[in-house]
């Protein structure tokens, strides 16, 4: 399977103090799926990761812990995310009152018409809106 993987998913396996059941469920069908993720993810991963540290949330060692789960993982850059930044994501963004990097997801998932795991609750009512399927971790173990 594959899907379009939202930073509030992925973080939530990283951060100690964090337990969401479907973020945990999807971490249970990585090892079965391929997930996709805009150019930015790297950024928005590595920014919530030094805001936690600074915050103490959690240590350097468990930041690269959580770092060497993700790269262990099948995770899919996107190379066209930038080049559609002032176009179609900006006006997602506009149509959906969203932010930039939100945008960003629903414009990966609506061009390579896969469905989006998120537990942002804007993001995934944008989705619904824009007729993008929300992952859903027990059908795929079917």
């Amino acid at each position: 399977m594959q899907f379009v993987l939202d930073c509030s998913v992925a973080i939530s396996w990283c951060l100690v103090d964090e337990n969401n059941d479907y973020a945990n469920a999807i971490l249970e069908i990585m090892a079965d799926c391929e997930a996709f993720v805009p150019g930015i993810w790297f950024l928005e991963i590595a920014n919530v990761l030094l805001v936690a540290e600074r915050r103490n949330r959690m240590t350097t060692e468990q930041s690269e812990e959580a770092i060497n789960l993700l790269q262990s993982l099948l995770i899919q850059v996107d190379t066209v995310t930038d080049r559609n930044a002032l176009g179609t994501t900006l006006a997602l963004g506009r149509q959906e009152s969203l932010a930039s990097y939100d945008a960003a997801y629903l414009e990966l998932a609506l061009r390579l018409g896969l469905p989006l795991a998120t537990i942002d609750t804007r993001l995934a009512e944008a989705a619904r809106r824009c007729s993008v399927d929300l992952v859903t971790p027990d059908e795929k173990r079917a």
